[in-house]
């Protein structure tokens, strides 16, 4: 081998080396910047809140992916929020409650608040019952551990009766209509769009209402570790969220309209429903604090959640915190 002929081959692995070089580091800059990009497991229900942000404009040119999976009613979501499958989803205040109490590694951290009369209890339309003096010694239905079984026992309170004064028939909403058409129900305690459908179309009657007996917030819950680790992306998530809520209330016909598609339910239905409750964002203060331990404590005492709970350690309320300061 000549001079010149080493001299090429030096050069060439040297050449090589540093191709590689830039290679591999290009391969590990890619690398580290796949492994920057956030993905949130966000628990959905159908016609929730991944319609409301794409029918919003807010779906795009997220700075983290979302990955949605989509549950049938809120408690399979705190299911798995608190097995540490989802990163976020939400809930009714009390049920939320029901699943914090257990020990499960979750917080509140945003919400919405929707009018309290339109949650209520209805009876068929040739029901005898005519006010909540009437439901002494009836069947009534409800989802155990949330807002059906809170309104029943606050509404007998109300009506001088103990809780025990009627029979608590645990029902999610499908059963408890299906039992209430069929009369093998007295009384069904919900919430919207099922008040709406059953009153516009099954002929139902309000007996009464949640007004002065429930907060009736929906509450953005996020697991502990999404919050510690992915704080950035769950806050933008709140915030995008609380904008689309705001757009939903100005263009209710649209909303009602684009959800009726999805989950087939009526649009009249639905506009009645997003009318009545007219459903806003929440900023978790002193003030919610406040009224959901009022509701906690009243929980208890009904025996629906197993222990007095500080509702201020089960809330986080740094991520509408700028939201407040802006007021």
């Amino acid at each position: 081998m000549n001079k010149l002929e080493s001299t090429s081959r030096t050069r060439i692995r040297r050449l090589g080396a540093t191709l590689f070089s830039v290679a591999l580091g290009l391969a590990m800059t890619a690398s580290a910047m796949a492994a920057d990009t956030v993905t949130l497991r966000v628990g959905d229900q159908k016609g929730g809140n991944r319609s409301l942000l794409e029918i919003a404009g807010l779906a795009k040119d997220l700075p983290y992916k979302i990955e949605w999976s989509e549950f049938p009613a809120a408690a399979p979501i705190l299911e798995a929020l608190n097995a540490g499958a989802l990163d976020v989803g939400y809930t009714g205040d009390l049920s939320f409650l029901t699943v914090y109490a257990t020990g499960a590694p979750i917080k509140a951290i945003g919400g919405t608040r929707s009018d309290a009369r339109t949650q209520a209890i209805l009876v068929r339309q040739d029901s005898p019952i005519k006010t909540a003096a009437d439901l002494k010694g009836k069947r009534l239905a409800g989802t155990r551990g949330g807002w059906g079984q809170f309104l029943i026992d606050a509404t007998l309170e109300k009506a001088g009766y103990k809780v025990d004064d009627a029979t608590f028939a645990p029902l999610g909403p499908v059963d408890a209509k299906i039992a209430l058409v069929a009369g093998s129900i007295d009384g069904w305690a919900v919430w919207e769009p099922y008040v709406s459908y059953a009153t516009l179309k099954d002929k139902a009657r309000i007996v009464a209402n949640g007004e002065g007996l429930t907060p009736t917030i929906t509450f953005i819950v996020a697991s502990d570790s999404a919050i510690a680790t992915k704080r950035a992306a769950v806050q933008d998530l709140v915030q995008r969220l609380n904008k689309a809520r705001l757009w939903s209330l100005d263009h209710l016909p649209e909303y009602a309209k684009n959800t009726s598609e999805l989950t087939r339910l009526p649009e009249d239905v639905l506009l009645s429903a997003y009318t009545a409750q007219k459903t806003s964002p929440i900023v978790i203060d002193a003030g919610i604090v406040k009224e959901v331990q009022e509701a906690s404590d009243r929980a208890t005492r009904y025996g629906i959640l197993s222990r007095t709970l500080d509702v201020g350690k089960a809330v986080d309320r740094s991520f509408t915190a700028a939201a407040a300061g802006s007021n």
